[in-house]
């Protein structure tokens, strides 16, 4: 087995902050790579600038400029975490045999990469970074993130847990994803999707170098949402069985009205029916928002428009000119 181009894509919003500890320690961990001859020597670390509005583009142009084993694509604008993913993913997959993902803020280990190249050189196609625990998180986003995982097993959907974007693929894997089309991207759910040979690798988890958190409460719950909604019909299941429930409690409550009115018992007031407008209203309109979501999504994918697009390509001092076909396609 020949030593395999590796590269490392690096998605990136607003990270002038860690930026310069992060090219310094994903570059550090390819060169000791190369010096135990796992990997080839044209590998090299890919940042996604992901329409960022402070200097993290300037700082990955003037990097590349020096450091042969960093390049980089900027974004037209933002367009997301996972999208920016991809974006590096589908970049990387014409001149790599296997690709790491990793965030910016450093909170993955990157002493781990050398595991993860360790399972490629064993067969293993997919290999998924895994946290060994969440001690450090907050009590909160430790029991959102368990809700969710274990939610989405109950809809049939597998995500691996306690994974998140750090994992390695091979470039078969990478063809197989590109085959993947839709505009909703989960990634965490279309990764398990492409079969292959898997392994996991688990690491301790570490707090942010520098810089605050791009994933506040309301992006996580918006990420959570559609992952949900764009592998599974079960809430939209869910509400028809609860629209059933309530038609067949409404028809009990019609039965017990009917006898007191027939028995000579009814007293009039406004509560219950009130409680029941109310009751039968916020279902209604619930459902109607889950419908519209799922119409949404629909209608983001029939129109098929680019799900990114790149505004700038470097290219590594360490890499050949680009072709005439090559400069056709940019």
């Amino acid at each position: 087995m020949q030593k395999p181009v590796l590269t490392i894509v690096v998605p990136c919003y607003n990270e002038e902050d860690v930026l310069p500890e992060t090219i310094k320690q994903l570059t550090n961990v390819l060169e000791h790579l190369m010096e135990e001859h796992l990997i080839a020597s044209g590998s090299k670390v890919l940042f996604v600038d992901d329409g960022s509005r402070d200097r993290t583009w300037e700082l990955i142009e003037q990097e590349s400029e020096r450091n042969p084993l960093v390049t980089g694509i900027k974004l037209s604008r933002n367009f997301g975490h996972q999208k920016a993913l991809l974006a590096g993913l589908e970049t990387a997959k014409n001149d790599s045999d296997c690709v790491i993902s990793i965030d910016a803020d450093l909170q993955d280990d990157v002493s781990a990469i050398r595991e993860f190249v360790v399972k490629y050189w064993e067969g293993y196609d997919i290999v998924y970074g895994v946290r060994r625990s969440r001690d450090a998180d907050t009590w909160f986003k430790r029991a959102t993130a368990q809700w969710f995982y274990r939610f989405m097993q109950k809809l049939g959907v597998h995500v691996v847990y306690n994974h998140a974007d750090f994992r390695l693929m091979s470039k078969r894997a990478l063809e197989e994803l590109s085959r993947y089309t839709e505009v909703n991207i989960f990634l965490r759910g279309i990764v398990p999707l492409l079969g292959f040979r898997t392994t996991k690798v688990f690491y301790d988890r570490k707090e942010r170098f520098a810089g605050q958190s791009k994933y506040p409460l309301k992006k996580m719950l918006s990420f959570a949402f559609d992952g949900i909604t764009s592998f599974s019909i079960a809430p939209i299941r869910f509400i028809t069985f609860i629209g059933f429930l309530a038609f067949f409690l409404s028809s009990i409550a019609g039965i017990y009205a009917l006898a007191v009115k027939l028995l000579g018992h009814a007293e009039s007031g406004w509560t219950s029916i009130i409680i029941s407008i109310w009751f039968i209203g916020g279902l209604l309109l619930m459902g109607i928002g889950l419908i519209g979501e799922y119409i949404g999504k629909i209608y983001q994918e029939v129109k098929r428009r680019p799900r990114f697009t790149i505004e700038k390509t470097l290219r590594s001092p360490a890499l050949p000119p680009l072709s005439k076909k090559e400069k056709v396609q940019l």
